[in-house]
């Protein structure tokens, strides 16, 4: 059978925006509930995302219309991204990735990092994904692992010669991305869902999770098995040639400047930080945005007001923004519970069958971080525990983890703002991501949830 031509796939991509906009429309104007408009706003805005069809920033700016346009949510929440955390995380990384690139200090990290992968890509990618794994144990906040760490995986790519553009800088950042957030659900405090999770157990449940049963229940699947499948894929989807960079400039190989040594200090007081938020309780957005501040300062001018003006991506913030929006939308609407009632009444759960209950509860948990994007599940699904508990007789700690193996599943990029946060500061497609998420989907659910329950099994927490 012939493919279809060049330009009947450009004539698709044209035209199917405005067909759905219009059935969008079309609903809005309908006399429904809130909710199901809000559904309708839902379903194309994360099409749109999944499939590319028109720039992601465009996608959330059409979201931003669409919602206000038929009042399915206020403006504060519509908005409410441009206040969140994230959206300036965002922020500080690109001012810090711009400091990192002028000032030559990325070229330096990345020759050092570069010199100890050197070799095939298979090492180049492996040990990546080994060193952002371990760095997880180290500093708690994904977000400020992506911001810290995207930068020097760009340096590294620069120095093996991947070019914008090319397999091999795509399998770099996303080596970096998702190692550094995938595998991470496996440690406790090293996830936003993971901590909102032990914090609903402990006020609705008094459960306490602690670290190390935490670590044995999930590490060996969900971080280790995971690691592994990641750097894996990401091989065999976009292995590439490494170039051996044999010159040696002046600037990587000389003394620091003047620059490079304010930035490292910057970069060294930013993690420290962000490895003792526990101790102070600032946000990693407020240090992020602290340290962008003081880059940008008159006679400290790392980041000159040209580069802010002309050289930032502001795109991203528009499209994390949009991302948080939707997440504000579908909670304000009850869309988020409506949808995890629905799917729980359609699982066959019932008592004394342990595997089919454990498949259904970690695929619902799955399907509606899908909806509600990862960081809402705990708050969606725990208060359905008691519920569950009744329908299939297993513990509610069991029930509780079994939320942990759903939303550990990441099927779309933009179901994790850190990785929307780290694909922006690294001019990444949510479609590169994807090609790894889909593959790592599946295999977690026909290889490694079944395997993990046995793991489970083991451990007599079923």
């Amino acid at each position: 059978m012939s493919q279809p031509s060049q330009p009947a796939k450009s004539s698709f991509r044209l035209l199917a925006p405005p067909l759905a906009i219009a059935g969008v429309v079309l609903l809005q104007l309908a006399p429904v509930a809130a909710m199901t408009k809000a559904a309708g706003i839902a379903v194309l805005i994360l099409a749109f995302w999944a499939t590319a069809l028109i720039p992601e920033h465009l996608t959330a700016l059409l979201f931003f219309l669409l919602t206000l346009l038929f009042a399915v949510a206020p403006p504060e929440v519509v908005f409410s991204g441009f206040s969140s955390a994230a959206v300036w995380l965002v922020f500080g990384g690109l001012i810090v990735g711009a400091a990192i690139s002028s000032t030559g200090l990325g070229d330096r990290i990345g020759k050092y990092a570069a010199t100890r992968l050197h070799g095939s890509y298979l090492k180049i990618i492996s040990g990546l994904v080994a060193a952002v794994v371990l760095f997880s144990f180290l500093m708690p906040s994904s977000m400020g692992r992506i911001v810290l760490l995207t930068p020097i995986a760009l340096a590294i790519a620069d120095h093996f010669g991947f070019k914008e553009g090319t397999k091999g800088r795509t399998g770099i950042m996303l080596a970096v991305i998702l190692g550094t957030y995938i595998p991470a659900f496996g440690i406790l405090p090293a996830n936003v869902p993971n901590v909102v999770l032990a914090g609903m157990a402990e006020t609705k449940y008094k459960i306490s999770l602690l670290y190390g049963p935490y670590l044995l229940l999930h590490f060996p699947l969900l971080t280790l098995a995971k690691a592994v499948i990641i750097a894996t894929l990401i091989i065999l989807f976009y292995r590439d040639q490494p170039v051996e960079q044999l010159e040696q400039n002046q600037h990587s190989s000389g003394p620091l400047t003047r620059n490079e040594i304010i930035l490292s200090a910057v970069l060294l007081l930013m993690l420290v930080l962000w490895i003792t938020d526990f101790l102070h309780h600032i946000s990693p957005a407020w240090i992020a945005l602290g340290g962008a501040f003081f880059l940008m300062l008159p006679g400290i001018d790392i980041v000159s007001s040209t580069q802010f003006n002309q050289k930032l991506n502001w795109a991203s913030m528009v499209f994390t923004a949009g991302i948080l929006g939707l997440g504000g939308m579908i909670s304000k609407t009850g869309l988020d519970h409506t949808f995890a009632t629905a799917l729980l009444k359609l699982l066959p759960l019932a008592k004394e069958q342990d595997f089919i209950n454990y498949m259904s509860v970690s695929l619902a948990s799955t399907f509606t971080g899908v909806i509600t994007t990862l960081p809402a599940v705990p708050a969606v699904f725990t208060p359905l525990t008691d519920s569950l508990a009744q329908a299939t007789g297993l513990p509610v700690k069991a029930l509780l983890m079994m939320q942990v193996t759903g939303f550990a599943t990441v099927l779309l990029p933009y179901q994790g703002p850190p990785i929307v946060v780290g694909l922006q500061l690294s001019g990444q497609k949510l479609a590169d991501a994807a090609k790894i998420c889909v593959p790592l989907a599946l295999i977690t659910v026909f290889v490694l949830l079944p395997v993990n329950y046995f793991w489970w099994k083991f451990l007599d927490w079923l």
